[in-house]
């Protein structure tokens, strides 16, 4: 009966995983309502994680890439430990994303507003704007000094 269970919520485990990325946490408060108990669950998700096919690393590229152009790394990082992602992992995607972080807000900006503020109110819209996106308060800064030529 026990064995039936397992290969159930594998089974379950497997079809989630097979239409996107989970993280760990996240695929086991899907899997919590059809496991008999905490231990049957973990012993599942462990036994994906030693296939291979449960895997926090993938989890943060699928983020990375789905979100570093239109999000900066505040917001980023808070939706990655969201997922239960360990620290150590937030830490290196964090280090990479910073390198193109400023490219990524000019463009995010351009595409919404494409024009320097001209007053204090406009200036404040767009930095609101940016922070919104998770983008920190120096590269906002950055951002809204450049120059038309930078563009």
């Amino acid at each position: 009966m026990n064995d039936a269970i397992k290969q159930n919520l594998q089974a379950r485990a497997v079809r989630y995983l097979a239409k996107r990325e989970y993280s760990r946490l996240e695929l086991a408060k899907k899997l919590a309502d059809h496991a008999p108990a905490p231990e049957t669950l973990s012993e599942v998700l462990d036994a994906l994680e030693q296939r291979g096919w449960l895997s926090a690393e993938r989890v943060v590229e699928q983020v990375l890439h789905g979100r570093r152009n239109k999000f900066g790394s505040l917001r980023i990082r808070h939706e990655l430990k969201e997922k239960g992602i360990a620290e150590h992992l937030i830490d290196v995607a964090m280090s990479n994303l910073k390198e193109t972080e400023l490219q990524a807000a000019r463009e995010v900006w351009r595409k919404k507003f494409g024009v320097i503020p001209e007053n204090l109110k406009e200036r404040s819209k767009q930095a609101r704007f940016l922070a919104g996106r998770g983008f920190s308060s120096g590269v906002i800064r950055q951002v809204l000094a450049c120059s038309d030529d930078e563009i």
